[in-house]
């Protein structure tokens, strides 16, 4: 597994093309994944420092988990099938047991953004994602 980070938000409101690009920690390799407009926004407005006044949906899970004395222990960009990414979220429960649930990758980045935890790609997704056009963003 391969360390990222999020490197980028792109949002072009007018093609509909949102992207979130992931960098290799301490490296060059680039890994961009497309997401809906809602789950590009919800992670902006995290990294921007902004509070809505009532809770938005990602904002209640991690709270939930928080109150359950649970957290985001990790995620990893496990499989990319037919153009679509998968991850799982590695959950730390309080009885010291971790807990991998199936997730989209936005909703986990977002997640991972939130808790500040570290983001795993598989070395084969990344390879897989290679042929990518990158000069699109």
């Amino acid at each position: 597994m391969i360390e990222m980070e999020l490197n980028k938000i792109v949002i072009d409101e007018k093609r509909h093309d949102q992207l979130i690009v992931l960098k290799e920690k301490g490296g060059e390799r680039l890994l961009p994944i497309v997401i809906g407009l809602a789950e590009a926004s919800a992670i902006k407005l995290k990294i921007s420092g902004f509070v809505p006044p009532r809770p938005l949906t990602h904002d209640l899970f991690y709270s939930a988990l928080e109150n359950l004395d649970a957290k985001v222990e990790k995620i990893v960009i496990n499989k990319l099938e037919e153009n679509t990414f998968h991850a799982e979220l590695f959950i730390r429960t309080t009885s010291g047991t971790t807990k991998v649930i199936d997730a989209r990758p936005s909703d986990s980045i977002d997640l991972a953004v939130r808790g500040r935890s570290p983001i795993f790609v598989e070395e084969e997704v990344i390879k897989k994602s290679e042929t990518f056009d990158k000069h699109k963003w």
